[in-house]
């Protein structure tokens, strides 16, 4: 890594305190509630900082309104059955100002996915048993 890299990340980490305060306090507006995981990391202030400024950008981007992203974050929790994070993130659609009719379509388009991906692994294995 450049010198000047290094030393712009060390600067930056010379405030990861303050950082990881106000994204505990922004991510509680966003979801309304801190997530289990960001109290338990925050214990790590450098670490915190750098991946949930990462996450945050990640779950948020500029091409994306608010309601349309929480809506993504619900399908891909139901589909890899993240209980905790479903709850999270609807909860945050929600505030994002979704419906629950809107909501109700993400989880069933989801659960097509899953459906989709149970039934392909299951009748490929059972083709491939066929001929035993």
């Amino acid at each position: 890594m450049r010198d000047d890299a290094i030393d712009w990340m060390e600067e930056f980490l010379l405030h990861a305190d303050e950082i990881g305060d106000d994204i505990i306090e922004d991510v509680g507006e966003m979801l309304g509630m801190v997530p289990f995981i960001f109290k338990k990391m925050r214990e790590r202030p450098r670490a915190f900082a750098l991946t949930a400024l990462g996450d945050y950008m990640t779950a948020r981007p500029e091409s994306l309104d608010e309601k349309t992203a929480e809506l993504i974050c619900i399908a891909a929790a139901a589909a890899s059955c993240s209980d905790q994070c479903l709850k999270v993130h609807i909860g945050a659609a929600k505030i994002a100002g979704a419906t629950d009719d809107e909501i109700l379509d993400t989880i069933l388009i989801a659960s097509l996915i899953g459906k989709t991906k149970i039934l392909a692994r299951s009748l490929r294995m059972l083709k491939e048993t066929e001929h035993e």
